[in-house]
C-alpha cells in the first residue's frame, strides 16, 4: 500500500533546509497507524534514485513487491505497509540513473542483524526509564568544568568475556562493570563505540548503523538498560562518536542512490586515504542534518551524558595526510575545512542548548585556536578537549631511564605553559595502548618493582595536574600486554600484589579526587595552580599546589621521579602547623616501599621557594607525596 504523502510538507522542507533535528523521527522504519490500520512506515532519502522498493523476509526479499513513492520533489521515498510490526528484517532496492541495482541497510535503523549479517531491522522500545533525579541533577550542573569528572574508557566487547570467549551482554556488563567502576571511583564511563559496524577489528570506528547500538551485546532496550544503571548508580555514559567517516561496505551509505550522495564526489575531497573510509559531505543540507540528529538522539533516545567527537583533525583540515596536489582548497585558498567547521559549531550549539549538563570532548591533536571556547567568542563550542600533548610528553618522559630523566624536565613542565588555552582531559587512551606502543607498564623502563612504581608516580601525578581526567581499561591495575580486542583483559593479574595495590591506588585517587576541592573545583583558572619548584632537574623532582575556589582548602604534590630515597627534602609551604600524608604512591597498601614520613608532619619557620614556611621531607623512590594542612588560618597562606 502505497502513500504519496506519508511525511508532512514541513518535515520535508525542515530536512531540506538542514534543520530537522528529531529527521530520526519521520525517516526509517516506524510503526504507525495509517486509515485505522497499524502497520509500518518506511522512508528513505535517495534524489538520484529512478526508484526503491522495501525488501524483507515479508516478501521474500523481491524487488518491486513493494515500491516507495516519491514525497514531493524531497528526494525522499516513502511506503506504508499494514500488518507489519517490531522484528521484520528489511532492506531497500535501490535502482540507480545508471541501471545498477544495489541492496541498502535503512540509514536510520534502530536495529541491525548481528555481523557479519547486515539486515536492518524493525525495533519499537518498550523501556521505561528510571533515572529521572540522574537528569535532573545533570541539568542543574556546570558541564562539570568545576566538579569531578574522572572517567574509565572501555571497548564493551573486551573487557570481560563470558564462556568460550564470548562478550558479555548489556545486561551483564551492567551487573558487572557498572559496580566495578563505583568501586574504583570514576565518575563516567566513556564508551568507544557501540554503533552498529560490521569489523570488529575497528572498535567501532566504521560505522555502518549511526541509529542502532551494535546487536552484538543485545537489543536497544538491553542498552538502555545498561545506561539507566550506570545513572542510577552515579555514573555518567559518555559516547565515542564518528561523524567524520563512514566505511565503504557495500549495504552501507557509499553511493547511496548511485551518486555519491552522503559523500563527495571528488576523490580529493572525498576519501580518507589512510583508513580507507569515506569523508562526509558537511556542505549537504541532507547529509549535516543525519549527523546532527544523529548525535541529538543519542542523547535523547539514549538518556548519554556526552559525546566523544572522533578524530576532530581529521574534520577541520582539507589537507589532513595529504600530500600536496591531493586536496582542494577551499574557496579562499586555504587549507580549513569550512563545511565541518561550521557542522561543529552547530552540534555544539545544538548539544548544549537542547541537553543541559551534557558536554562534547574533542580529540583534536593540532593546535587549533579555542576548541573548548564557546562559538559565541569564534570557539568550537566544545566542552572540552583531550590534551593529547600532555600526554605524549608524559609518556615519553617516564620511557626514559630516570638516570637521563634529568635531561627531559621540560616534557613535566611545559603542559603548564598553555594549561588554560582550553578545558583540558588529561587521558591516557586506548591508543596508546595498541599497534606495537606496548602496554602502559610496557612502557615503563627498570626492573618490575621500578615499572609498577613509575606507574603509580605517573597516575598520582596525573590526578594532582590540572584537568580532567581518562584513563583506557586495563591501566588501573597494570595490564602487562597490549589491549587485544578480541580477548578479555587480563584479570588474573589481580592476584599478584604490585598489580592489586595499583588498583587499590587508582581507587583512592580517584576518591582523593571527588572529595577534595581543590583538585577540581579550579581546573581551568590559574588560582587553582601554583610551582613550589619545577626547576629541579637534577634531582627530577617536582612540587605544587593545588587550590579550590576557598584559598585556604590547598594540598601540596612533591613527585620524585627517579629510584632513589631522598632524605631531608625541603619545599616552600605556605602555611605553619600540622600536614597530614593524605596520600603515599609508595605506601605498603600500594605494593610500595613503604617510604615516607610517618603521616604527620610539622612545618618549619624556615623560607623556601618564596614561602614564610617549609617541610623536610623524606621522597620515596620513584613516589608522590599528597601532603594536606591540618587547619590555615584566614589570610596566612597569602
Amino acid at each position: 500500500m502505497s502513500h504519496t504523502s506519508l511525511l508532512s510538507d514541513l518535515d520535508l522542507h525542515l530536512f531540506g533546509e538542514g534543520q530537522h533535528y528529531e529527521i530520526y523521527k519521520k525517516l526509517g522504519v516506524h510503526v504507525v497507524d495509517v486509515d485505522g490500520q497499524s502497520g509500518l512506515r518506511f522512508a528513505v532519502w535517495a534524489p538520484n534514485a529512478v526508484g526503491v522498493s522495501v525488501v524483507g523476509d515479508f516478501n521474500g526479499w523481491r524487488g518491486g513487491d513493494h515500491a516507495m513513492a516519491p514525497q514531493g520533489t524531497s528526494g525522499v521515498w516513502a511506503l506504508f505497509v499494514p500488518g507489519l510490526g517490531r522484528g521484520e528484517k528489511y532492506k531497500f532496492e535501490v535502482r540507480g540513473r545508471n541501471g545498477t541495482t544495489v541492496l541498502k541497510a535503512d540509514p536510520y535503523a534502530r536495529q541491525f542483524e548481528v555481523p557479519p549479517r547486515s539486515a536492518s531491522i524493525v525495533w519499537h522500545s518498550e523501556y521505561e526509564w528510571r533515572d529521572g533525579e540522574w537528569l535532573t541533577a545533570r541539568a542543574a550542573n556546570n558541564h562539570l568544568l568545576d566538579r569531578p569528572f574522572s572517567t574509565y574508557e572501555v571497548h564493551l566487547g573486551s573487557w570481560r568475556r563470558g564462556s568460550g570467549n564470548s562478550p558479555l551482554g548489556y545486561r551483564e556488563l551492567a551487573a558487572q562493570l557498572v559496580p566495578y567502576v563505583k568501586e574504583l571511583g570514576f565518575t563516567h564511563i566513556e564508551l568507544l563505540p557501540v554503533m552498529e559496524h560490521p569489523f570488529a577489528g575497528s572498535w567501532g570506528y566504521q560505522v555502518t548503523g549511526f541509529f542502532a547500538p551494535t546487536s552484538r551485546f543485545g537489543t536497544p532496550d538491553d542498552f538502555k538498560f545498561f545506561v539507566d544503571e550506570c545513572h542510577r548508580a552515579g555514573i555518567g555514559v559518555v559516547l565515542d562518536w564518528v561523524p567524520g567517516h563512514f566505511p565503504k561496505d557495500a549495504y552501507g551509505l557509499i553511493r547511496f542512490d548511485g551518486t555519491a550522495l552522503y559523500e563527495h564526489e571528488d576523490p580529493r575531497r572525498s576519501e580518507h586515504q589512510d583508513w580507507g573510509t569515506l569523508i562526509f559531505n558537511y556542505g549537504r543540507h541532507e547529509v549535516r542534518n543525519f549527523l546532527l540528529a544523529n548525535a541529538l538522539f543519542w542523547l535523547d533516545e539514549y538518556h548519554l551524558d556526552g559525546l566523544r567527537v572522533d578524530a576532530v583533525a581529521s574534520m577541520i583540515y582539507l589537507d589532513y595526510s595529504r600530500r600536496v596536489g591531493q586536496w582542494v582548497p577551499n574557496r579562499y585558498g586555504g587549507r580549513e575545512n569550512l563545511e565541518a567547521l561550521e557542522f561543529l559549531r552547530q552540534l555544539n550549539t545544538l548539544v548544549h542548548e537542547r541537553h543541559p549538563g551534557a558536554i562534547t570532548l574533542a580529540e583534536e591533536s593540532t593546535a587549533w585556536p579555542a576548541v573548548s571556547r564557546p562559538v559565541y567568542v569564534g570557539g568550537l563550542g566544545f566542552t572540552y578537549k583531550w590534551n593529547m600533548g600532555w600526554m605524549h610528553d608524559m609518556l615519553r618522559y617516564t620511557g626514559n631511564d630516570p638516570v637521563h630523566r634529568q635531561w627531559h624536565h621540560n616534557d613535566i613542565t611545559f603542559s603548564m605553559l598553555y594549561a588554560y588555552n582550553e578545558n583540558f582531559v588529561l587521558p591516557f587512551s586506548h591508543d596508546e595502548v595498541v599497534h606495537g606502543k606496548r602496554s602502559l607498564l610496557g612502557k615503563m623502563p627498570g626492573d618490575w618493582w621500578q615499572k609498577h612504581a613509575n606507574v603509580r608516580a605517573l597516575f598520582a601525578y596525573m590526578f594532582g595536574h590540572p584537568g580532567k581526567k581518562l584513563l583506557f581499561m586495563g591501566g588501573e591495575f597494570a595490564q602487562s600486554h597490549e589491549w587485544n580486542h578480541d580477548a578479555q583483559l587480563e584479570w588474573h593479574l589481580l592476584a599478584y600484589p604490585a598489580h592489586r595495590g595499583l588498583s587499590t591506588l587508582v581507587g583512592d585517587l580517584n576518591r582523593l579526587y571527588s572529595s577534595e576541592p581543590s583538585l577540581h573545583e579550579q581546573d581551568f583558572s590559574p588560582d587553582g595552580f601554583s610551582w613550589i619548584d619545577c626547576n629541579d632537574h637534577q634531582h627530577s623532582v617536582v612540587s605544587f599546589i593545588r587550590r579550590a575556589r576557598n584559598a585556604n582548602d590547598f594540598l601540596v604534590f612533591v613527585v620524585n621521579f627517579t629510584p632513589m630515597v631522598r632524605a631531608d627534602y625541603r619545599i616552600g609551604v605556605p602555611a605553619a602547623g600540622r600536614y597530614r600524608e593524605v596520600l603515599n604512591s609508595d605506601s605498603s597498601i600500594y605494593d610500595g616501599s613503604n617510604v615516607g614520613n610517618g603521616g604527620v608532619l610539622e612545618a618549619q619557620n624556615q623560607p623556601a621557594h618564596g614561602y614564610p614556611h617549609s617541610l623536610s621531607l623524606t621522597l620515596p623512590p620513584l613516589g608522590c607525596l599528597v601532603l594536606k594542612p591540618d587547619r590555615v588560618v584566614e589570610g596566612e597562606h597569602r
